[in-house]
């Protein structure tokens, strides 16, 4: 692997890096405070489009983890950029909560279930069979069709439960029309958090816990990956993908040092 720049700026993953079932990762809080304290930009990253980033920082604050809003990056922020970039000032038919309907708002988008120029389909507690199936009709009818991420499953109390990568397929059963995804892995999360800090792919670091997501989306954008334990991907499975991070650590507690 050809000589990295010094790593200048960060991204890094939120559940299974900085949090685990709803505890904070052991030297997770030190982590962040020495990154605020250095003054490097950073963001945290997460597919989860539910929540504000407002809602974020208090869910993080709870579990000792005081990352400012304008240090948290979501599917539903890189999708409305998206969006605004693609046809600005257009209209869409939301499927998902607060997370995306704020963030389509803030950047000028109408919110409608008349020949929108968009579906966006994004996380939710609750599908609504109803609501599936008016997407679809708009689909059929010529909206064309965002998916925030590709997640098939999210994590529970009780068990995994169906993420919008699964209600995703079923839309695309019934239409025959494939999704356009924004979150992980797709680079386009990583370009727009890039851009939003105003770093460089040559000098900026990503720091997940699953190989699929995390590692391949900061691999194709160009950045050095760091893939910790703390989460999904093993050390073991690691070597079964055929690519590999820059490195692998235990938990982020093994690069306070480093920054």
């Amino acid at each position: 692997m050809h000589d990295r720049k010094p790593v200048e700026s960060w991204l890094t993953d939120m559940d299974g890096v900085l949090v685990h079932e709803g505890q904070p990762v052991p030297g997770a809080p030190e982590f962040i405070k020495r990154m605020r304290a250095s003054g490097k930009p950073f963001l945290v990253l997460t597919n989860n489009s539910i929540y504000t980033p407002r809602d974020l920082r208090a869910r993080l604050a709870r579990m000792g983890l005081d990352v400012p809003e304008q240090a948290i990056w979501s599917s539903a922020l890189a999708t409305a950029q998206f969006l605004a970039d693609q046809r600005p000032g257009g209209t869409a038919y939301v499927i998902g909560e607060a997370g995306l309907t704020t963030a389509l708002h803030a950047v000028g988008y109408v919110l409608s279930d008349f020949a929108p120029d968009y579906v966006v389909l994004g996380e939710t507690r609750t599908y609504s069979f109803e609501a599936i199936t008016k997407a679809i009709r708009l689909i059929n009818d010529g909206a064309r069709f965002i998916c925030t991420n590709p997640d098939a499953t999210g994590p529970s109390v009780e068990g995994a439960l169906p993420a919008a990568g699964s209600v995703a397929a079923m839309i695309s059963k019934a239409t025959g029309v494939e999704p356009y995804f924004v979150g992980k892995p797709n680079p386009m999360m990583m370009r727009s958090a890039l851009n939003t800090i105003d770093a460089h792919s040559e000098s900026t670091a990503m720091i997940g816990d699953r190989m699929d997501t995390d590692i391949l989306c900061g691999l194709e954008a160009g950045l050095e990956t760091i893939l910790v334990l703390t989460g999904i991907s093993t050390r073991t499975e690691a070597e079964r993908y055929p690519y590999r991070p820059s490195r692998i650590v235990n938990s982020v507690a093994d690069l306070i040092d480093e920054i």
